[in-house]
């Protein structure tokens, strides 16, 4: 079994239920990988403004994020670069994903690549 988590939530409107989504994210990774499946984290659209919020020891999502945090694959080049997360992503030692060269922008992670490859993908 192999899943491709999507994070695509705003950590930026504050609403418990974005912190939701992204806690949820984490920890369907987080089983997974306690259960060795592959699993994949991906950080999209205003979702790739989390790297900052959860490298913060503070954030309540800090401790189950450090646990998956090898499971990332990266954050999306394009949609970083639209939602201000690049920097914080590449500070953090994550991966600007490209493969998938959208017109008009720096490039986006090929979700028909993960599906191609058997992943069964997930959005949060």
């Amino acid at each position: 079994m192999k899943a491709a988590i999507l994070v695509l939530s705003d950590p930026k409107s504050g609403s418990e239920e974005s912190l939701g989504r992204v806690f949820n994210a984490l920890a369907t990774a987080y089983d997974f990988k306690q259960r060795s499946e592959e699993v994949t984290v991906l950080f999209h659209g205003a979702g790739t403004r989390w790297i900052g919020e959860l490298g913060n020891p503070k954030h309540p999502a800090h401790d189950l994020f450090e646990q998956v945090k090898e499971t990332v694959a990266g954050v999306s080049c394009g949609c970083a670069d639209v939602f201000g997360g690049s920097e914080e992503a590449v500070a953090s030692g994550f991966d600007l994903i490209k493969d998938n060269p959208v017109p008009g922008t720096s490039g986006l992670p090929s979700l028909r690549n993960l599906v191609a490859d058997g992943y069964t993908v997930m959005t949060f």
